[in-house]
Order: C-alpha cells, then structure tokens, then sequence
C-alpha cells in the first residue's frame, strides 16, 4: 500500500489539475506515494486505509463545499481519524469572493479535527487578498490556499514549496528519490 491517500472533489476539473501538478511534484521527489481517490466515485472509509491524506476541495459559490464533499460531509462522523495527519489544500476566487476565500480549507479541516486527525501543511496568508477566511487558524491558512482563477501562475512554486513542507510534516524523508551527483 502507498503511504498517501489523495481524495479530492471538482466541478470545473480546476481541483483536478492542481491534483496532477501535486502528483507530478511528488514523482519527482518521491515516487509511488500517493494513491488518488475522487471523492465521488470512492467509499469515505477508504481514507482508514491510509495514515497520511491529502484533501482537495474548492470553495464552491458563497462559502460552500464543493458538491460531492457537500454530499458526504455528514458521514466523516463515522470516520475514527485518530492518529491519520491530513494536508488540505483549497481552491478559491480571492477577488470576486474575499469574505469567504477559500472557506472549504477551514470546513473540512475542523471537520477532520472533530474526528481525531492532525492537520498538517498550514501555509502563509502573505501574499494573499482577501477579507476573510474560515480557512484561515492563527494567522495562517489550515492548508494550501489556490486561487486558479486570478494567480495560476503562483500555483506551481506554492505547490512544490508545500510538497516539500508535507515531506517534512509526514516524515516522508525515507522515500526521498536520492540525488546524484
């Protein structure tokens, strides 16, 4: 079994590429770790499987989940997620929606929280403009904050600085491709 469960959900498939450019990231640096789930066409208690998870989740319209985590949100309270550290990453719009940018980061986070898990992969606000955030914990973002629509070209170096963070926070070191020289 791989040591990471990435589950993610989408609408627009945006979520989707940035699931890829962290797969393509992760290959680079440390081969065969994550296993990826849509949220949709998998069971919630897959995520038991694993130890460590990355979640992925867009911030839909005025502050919501997306759709298919709307839809199985009340059933992470049957999930056991002591002892599992979570990453988060989210998308959002930071201009068109600055009093809710990128709420799903902080709903699903205490969500997870709720049910025994160690969240992991809090990033900086900096750089960042909006109003207001339930993703947002003592400053800093619950998790990896993107805002495709207006900055995808921040994406890639916010994706590969977090990559590298998440080896850390999970103690991936271990799996490290070695360099050579």
């Amino acid at each position: 079994m791989t040591p990471i469960g990435l589950f993610y959900g989408t609408n627009t498939d945006y979520t989707r590429l940035v699931v890829d450019q962290i797969v393509e990231e992760f290959e680079m640096v440390a081969p065969d770790l994550l296993t990826i789930h849509n949220i949709a066409e998998m069971p919630l208690k897959k995520m038991l499987d694993y130890d460590h998870l990355i979640i992925g989740c867009p911030t839909w319209n005025v502050g919501q989940l997306q759709e298919d985590w709307d839809v199985v949100y009340d059933q992470l309270n049957d999930l056991d997620l002591s002892g599992k550290k979570i990453a988060i990453f989210g998308l959002g719009d930071q201009y068109d929606y600055p009093d809710n940018f990128c709420d799903a980061i902080g709903i699903l986070g205490r969500k997870f929280r709720e049910q025994g898990a160690e969240l992991v992969g809090f990033t900086s606000t900096d750089g960042y403009e909006f109003s207001y955030s339930l993703g947002v914990e003592d400053g800093r973002f619950m998790g990896l904050a993107l805002d495709e629509m207006n900055e995808s070209e921040r994406t890639p170096e916010r994706v590969i600085d977090w990559i590298w963070q998440l080896v850390d926070e999970f103690d991936l070191v271990q799996y490290l491709e070695p360099v050579v020289a």
